[in-house]
Parts: C-alpha cells; structure tokens; sequence
C-alpha cells in the first residue's frame, strides 16, 4: 500500500545543480578587480585579486607574491575585503579632520 505522500515526493524533480551564479560573482569580482580572502579547507586564508576562473578553478593574483591557481573544491570561502559602509567613511572621515585639527 502506497501512501498519497510517497507517491507526491517521488513526481518531485530535484533542484538544478548549476544556476550560473557562482560564475556570475566570479566575473564580476573578476572585471571590478575586487581585493578578496579565501580561506581553504585546510584552514588557510590567502588575499588578492580574482584575475581568471573557469569551472574548476580561479586564478588568485597577489601583489609582491606569486600568484596561485586554486582548485574550487580546495576552496571553503570567498569573501570580499575592503568593502566600505557609509558609516565606516563617517567615522574615518571624523578622524582625519580631528588629526589635522
């Protein structure tokens, strides 16, 4: 005997496995040069730029370093450094005028 919820979970199709918006990000922290940190499974984190991806890797460009070539299943996050928040430009700007007083 076949119960009404077995039979509505099997019609379900399973979620796409690739939407494009990993590569989406990728292209645009790539072409703004956006400084980023990526921190890897084995829990080191490395700084820089995303010069180049494909599907399985991106190509991190560091100044005064060499550059690194990173398999995306060593990769545990991308995060974006240096972003700026309208508070934060407040708060530094107060500090400069207050130096200079």
């Amino acid at each position: 005997m076949v119960s009404e919820n077995t039979s509505r979970r099997s019609r379900k199709s399973p979620p796409p496995g690739d939407t494009g918006q990993e590569a989406a990000y990728l292209r645009f922290l790539s072409e703004k040069q956006v400084p980023v940190t990526v921190k890897l499974r084995d829990g080191e984190s490395v700084s820089g730029w995303i010069e180049y991806f494909d599907d399985r890797m991106i190509r991190l460009t560091r100044e005064g370093r060499p550059n690194l070539f990173i398999y995306k299943q060593q990769i545990r996050t991308i995060t974006e450094q240096g972003k700026r928040t309208p508070k934060s430009d407040a708060v530094r700007n107060i500090a400069e005028e207050t130096r200079r007083d």
